[in-house]
């Protein structure tokens, strides 16, 4: 499966695709077992499995995409992250996605694995996702997706900087963009309107990250740099202590912001289920019921 060549297909409708990483033990395995029953009615049109800095979960990666390929029935898109990786681990790693039928990688840089002693970059590692989407244009036939940040990459020195980066991508074969998650919609539709000024003409794929729990929101929005809204504070302010309540809330905001990209014509949302089930598919269900879907 190639997402540009899906994307075609659907005519005008978006693309909803679900991200997954691999289980880092016996329990966590388990759960994500029970959230692919429950998302695989969900259907999407394809899942992404990431990889781990610097290689760090390759074997896992290459396991869940065979697991979600061959045991799940999923369409599924690899993730590549460059960084740390010489050459010849690159292609190892590209060679054993094409050998599990992946037809489409998302290129990433990724960040180094700080929490590693032993990691060392090698030195001919590639510094850029745009160098990495190059590398593996020029050795194979892979569609190419790559990331885009509506609020700016953190290392980035402007929006305008990391727009020319995103462009950069696009020429070195990206065929389609998957955007960090935001909480604020306005980020992502100004975000698409300077890419389109820009000359960048392949379709963007918003990211969607529901509120799981408080503490997984706050942690995740300091590493992802997204902005926490004042209107997301309130709502959890609202629920205190009830765990409940929050998932409502996640399931009830995430509801209402595809809402509003599906009114905007968004090629595609990308749900980031960090490996869960049953809020991204509370999300469909109803927006299906709407006729949104």
């Amino acid at each position: 499966m190639r997402v540009t060549d899906l994307y075609q297909q659907k005519a005008g409708k978006p693309i909803i695709s679900f991200e997954f990483s691999r289980p880092k033990n016996d329990k966590a395995a388990a759960n994500l077992d029970k959230a692919l029953e429950t998302l695989k009615v969900a259907a999407p049109d394809y899942v992404s499995v990431t990889f781990g800095a610097g290689g760090s979960s390759r074997e896992g990666s290459f396991e869940l995409v065979e697991k979600l390929k061959h045991e799940k029935g999923f369409e599924v898109v690899a993730y590549l992250a460059g960084i740390g990786l010489g050459p010849d681990d690159l292609c190892a790693c590209l060679d054993k996605f094409s050998s599990l039928g992946v037809e489409t990688i998302l290129a990433i840089r990724g960040d180094e694995p700080t929490w590693d002693d032993q990691y060392e970059a090698h030195p001919a590692a590639l510094p850029h996702a745009s160098d990495l989407l190059g590398f593996i244009r020029s050795r194979y036939d892979f569609c190419l997706g790559a990331a885009g940040y509506p609020e700016g990459h953190l290392e980035a020195e402007s929006k305008e900087k990391d727009l020319a980066y995103l462009k950069l991508k696009v020429e070195q074969g990206a065929g389609y963009i998957v955007a960090q998650y935001c909480y604020d919609n306005q980020f992502f539709f100004d975000f698409v309107k300077r890419a389109r000024v820009a000359g960048i003409t392949v379709p963007i794929f918003a990211g969607i990250m529901p509120i799981y729990t408080t503490k997984l929101m706050e942690n995740l929005a300091k590493i992802c740099g997204a902005t926490i809204t004042e209107t997301v504070r309130q709502g959890l302010g609202k629920t205190g202590d009830d765990k409940k309540a929050v998932t409502q809330l996640g399931v009830d905001f995430a509801t209402e912001q595809c809402r509003e990209l599906l009114d905007h014509g968004v090629d595609g949302i990308h749900f980031y289920t960090m490996n869960r089930g049953n809020t991204v598919s509370a999300v469909l269900r109803t927006l299906r019921s709407e006729g949104l879907l």
